[in-house]
């Protein structure tokens, strides 16, 4: 995990209320009692996240900064559908966009929303036997490094909490064999 692209951002200022990439909107409401009030609410469409595992048991995560935690973490690669792309089409671009990686299947394990505020919907593909094919081809505003990391330690790394999509991570395990669930 050596890359120099890949570090902390150099906050420069901050703002109340939306500002740049989350758009946020202010709904009102009357609740059942007769009360209003404004929820605001993250505004977005589909995005993606994959659990790539490659054939020899590998997860393929990408190494960034996160500005919501302020940290450089480890995380599956995804982001945002275009349009009305296929979440299979738009997890295969994201991961070989950022990765470089290619899948042999894709399989949607499952669907959420990111939050009980927010309008985003979020699936969870799992993708198998994940090989190298080419360079990452970053986005602008991207700085991201490919890191492999062994199955067991990635359960370890999900379970210490240091990923922001965990229950993507657990859901994808969990589809592939490696968590069984207790129900």
């Amino acid at each position: 995990m050596g890359d120099v692209r890949v570090r902390e951002w150099t906050q420069l200022s901050e703002m109340d209320g939306p500002a740049g990439f989350l758009k946020v909107r202010g709904l009102r409401y009357r609740y059942p009692d007769g009360n209003e009030d404004v929820w605001d609410i993250l505004v977005g469409g589909v995005t993606v996240a994959i659990v790539a595992v490659t054939e020899d048991d590998q997860v393929v995560l990408a190494h960034q900064y996160r500005p919501g935690p302020g940290q450089v973490l480890l995380e599956l690669p995804g982001g945002n559908a275009d349009g009305d792309e296929p979440v299979e089409v738009a997890a295969a671009r994201e991961l070989l966009e950022e990765t470089g990686y290619e899948a042999a299947t894709l399989e949607v394990v499952m669907q959420t929303y990111l939050a009980s505020y927010a309008s985003h919907r979020r699936y969870a593909v799992l993708a198998r036997g994940c090989r190298k094919v080419a360079e990452p081809t970053l986005d602008d505003g991207e700085f991201v490094e490919t890191v492999l990391m062994p199955i067991g330690e990635f359960v370890q790394h999900v379970l210490g909490g240091q990923l922001t999509d965990a229950d993507v991570a657990f859901a994808g395990l969990t589809a592939a064999g490696y968590l069984k669930p207790t129900v």
